[in-house]
This record gives C-alpha cells, structure tokens and sequence, in this order.
C-alpha cells in the first residue's frame, strides 16, 4: 500500500545517514563549511563564524547589500512557479488551486536528501523559486547568499495565523528569511491494547524502551539524533545538542545496553509497524501517529493506537520552514505562494487531508482535531501546541566535530543492533 506519508519519511529515514543536523560539506565552498566551536569558548558556531542558533541564543541571520528582498507592491509573475521539495511533502491539490488562483502553473521537482538539494543549490546549476530547508541549514545558507531575505507586506498570513513565538523564532531572528511550514514532536508511540502500564503511567515513561515484556516488539526511529536524544531525556539531560564526548557516550551505552535486553530493533516505518502490531512500543513522531490510523489492518479500531509524548511539554521537537530563493525567476509569485499556505484553511487541509504533519496555527487546537475526525481522541498527545514548542527541546546545527561524535556513536549502536 502506498500512502502520501511515504516520501515524508524518506525523509525522516535520510537523517539517520547524516547523523540528523550533522552535513556532508563535500561540495560545498569553504566558506559554507567554515566552523569552529566546541563546548568551550563561548559555544560551537557554524558557517561564516555564526553562532550556532539555541533558544537561549537567539541569532540574527546576517544580511547583505547585494542580496536585498524585494520592493513592495509588484505584481504576481505569470509562467511557472518553480518548487523544491521532499517527495510528497505537499498535497498537489494545492498546488493546482494555487495555480487556478494566479493563473499560472507549479512545477514541483523533488530531492531525496538535504544534502543533495544544499548542493545542487549551492551551484547555481538550478533555478527554483521556492524551497523547504530544516533549521539546521539555515545559517549556511543565509551565508550563502542562497536564498533572499523575505518581504513581509506579501507575508500578511505570517501574523494573522502562526504562533507568535514563530513569527520571531530564535534561529532566525525577525523572520528575516523563513517562515514555518509543519511543526512534529518525537515521543513514543505504543499499542494501547498491548502495553500496560502505559508510557505516561511510569515513573520515567522513557524506560518502557527496556521493559522485557516487550523484548522483541521494542523499536527506536531509525535515526541517530533522534535515538541518542530519546536515551539523553531518560537521564533527565535537556541538551539534546551536547557536544561533550562524556555526555554522547553514555546515551550511547545506554542504547547498546537495550540490544540484548529487549532485542532491540530500529525502524523508520513507525507510521506502519505500530497499526500491525509488528512494535508495541516504538520511539515515534506525532505526525507519524496521525498517519498510523491509516494504516490499521481492516476491522481494527484506532483505539488501539496511543502516542505520548510529555504533557507540560519538554520532549524533542523540529519544524521545517519556507524561504525564497535568491534564484528564483518569480519572486513575487514565491511570496504569494508561501502566504497562501500559511492561510488557515489551505495550511490545514494540507496537513489533515495529506502530509499529517501540521502547521504551527493558533487555530489548530486538539479539540477542533478531535471534533474534525483528523485524529481519535486517544491521540490527542499527537497534536503539537505552542507551549510544547516553547518548552521543547529542538534538534539543531552541531559543528562538524560535534556531528562527527553523534555519528560514530550512531554507527555503534547501529552495527550492534
């Protein structure tokens, strides 16, 4: 069965291979790969010498005299609007009532890694208009110069529809280059029918990833950061971009600890082995849980499904943005494309009817979901909320040194399992 979450996490399992935040600077110029940092001396930066963005270190993305947004009250461009992005990361229903409104058409060509879009970018060798970087690429590429500071006069759905905290976001100070397209925590995702106590009911939820009962039926995602995050949180570290050796090490011992207790198992298909019953506990994403329902062999009930996922907040959380490229042919057309998804109603049917990763909107609530029929009421955890953004603890940009330890530890674990 093919699913329209299925190039999404692709996506998701691509992250393994890079370590998460962690780049191949192959290809790129020195000055992209330029770094420095550690632990010491005021903190790891990232390209160009800037800091590497933290909720406690808001940065400012630099901006430059031949790299200025455009004026404001130009007219949309005709011909086609030009899009970079994850396969099926976006419900081509929208794409075509897009076009239908500016009467032109949206051509969309898909990448299958970061990695891959970064440097066919950082050439120069393709022209698109709009693009979806993770946070984590974004101080190279404002250094870059690969993609242009945003207008807001075109952006008006900016203020009226997402969370204030992301109208300013800290990685990205005034909203000078991005806006954000879909918002997902990591947390756990459980048979309801299969596991008890349930993760919420424990003392430390995280140790159900050890509970014998479920040797054999236990999975992390199969991706690095996201696995040596989940063991971090266990021991009550909130860093989940250490770069101390010590720290990364024992995350990882813990891990390899789980391989025999419990037969360890990693997957990326959470969204497919929990509905089947293949896991019973599997470290999850919440816009996976959504999609899992989709999944339940026929006769089952969603009742069956459950995701936690901290309920003050304080979990892992990432969110994905829009930006304009400094390439693009149709400028104009770009911003009123970005502002048409973040419309109330086009961003949430994007989300409910396709992708299930949901757009940081004040109007997306977990009762409006619930009553909607997007999700059972026993995945209410699933739906993200301003606060849990606020008091999350996001993925981000290592220095290359501090990648490198993430990925070793990674491929340790991984040989093992």
């Amino acid at each position: 069965m093919t699913h329209p979450f299925d190039g999404r996490l692709n996506r998701q399992q691509f992250l393994l291979r890079t370590g998460g935040a962690a780049v191949a600077f192959a290809g790129l110029s020195p000055l992209l790969a330029a770094c420095g940092g550690g632990d010491d001396g005021g903190g790891p930066v990232g390209a160009g010498g800037i800091p590497l963005a933290r909720p406690d270190n808001p940065v400012k993305l630099p901006l430059f005299d031949d790299n200025a947004p455009i004026a404001s009250g130009l007219q949309p461009e005709k011909g086609s609007l030009r899009i970079y992005i994850w396969a099926d990361y976006i419900w081509k229903k929208k794409l075509k009532e897009f076009g239908k409104e500016y009467g032109v058409e949206v051509e969309v060509t898909t990448f299958t890694t970061m990695d891959e879009a970064i440097a066919k970018l950082s050439t120069g060798a393709v022209a698109f208009d709009v693009f979806f970087p993770q946070v984590d690429r974004l101080g190279r590429m404002a250094v870059g110069k690969t993609m242009q500071p945003l207008n807001k006069d075109y952006l008006p759905n900016l203020n009226r529809n997402v969370w204030p905290v992301l109208q300013d976001p800290f990685y990205d100070q005034g909203s000078l280059y991005t806006v954000p397209y879909t918002i997902f925590t990591t947390g756990i995702g459980f048979r309801r029918d299969k596991v008890e106590p349930a993760p919420g009911d424990r003392p430390n939820p995280y140790d159900i990833f050890g509970e014998t009962a479920y040797k054999g039926k236990t999975y992390l995602l199969d991706d690095g950061r996201e696995a040596l995050a989940m063991a971090l949180l266990r021991r009550g570290i909130t860093d989940l971009n250490t770069e101390n050796p010590a720290t990364i090490a024992k995350a990882k011992n813990d891990l390899l600890g789980l391989i025999d207790r419990v037969n360890l198992k990693i997957a990326y298909d959470d969204y497919v082995k929990i509905p089947e019953g293949t896991s019973w506990v599997h470290q999850a994403w919440s816009g996976d849980m959504v999609a899992a329902q989709n999944y339940l062999p026929e006769g089952t009930s969603a009742d069956v499904l459950g995701y936690w996922y901290p309920p003050q907040g304080g979990g892992a959380i990432t969110n994905d943005t829009m930006v304009v490229l400094r390439g693009a042919k149709k400028p104009v057309l770009a911003h009123h494309f970005i502002n048409f998804m973040l419309d109330e109603k086009h961003g949430y049917e994007n989300f409910a009817q396709w992708t299930g990763y949901q757009p940081p909107f004040v109007s997306i609530q977990p009762d409006r979901l619930v009553s909607d029929g997007v999700i059972p009421a026993n995945l209410r955890a699933a739906v993200v909320r301003e606060s849990d953004f606020k008091k999350g603890y996001p993925l981000l940009e290592l220095s290359p040194a501090g990648a490198v330890l993430w990925q070793n530890a990674w491929a340790e674990i991984k040989a093992g399992v």
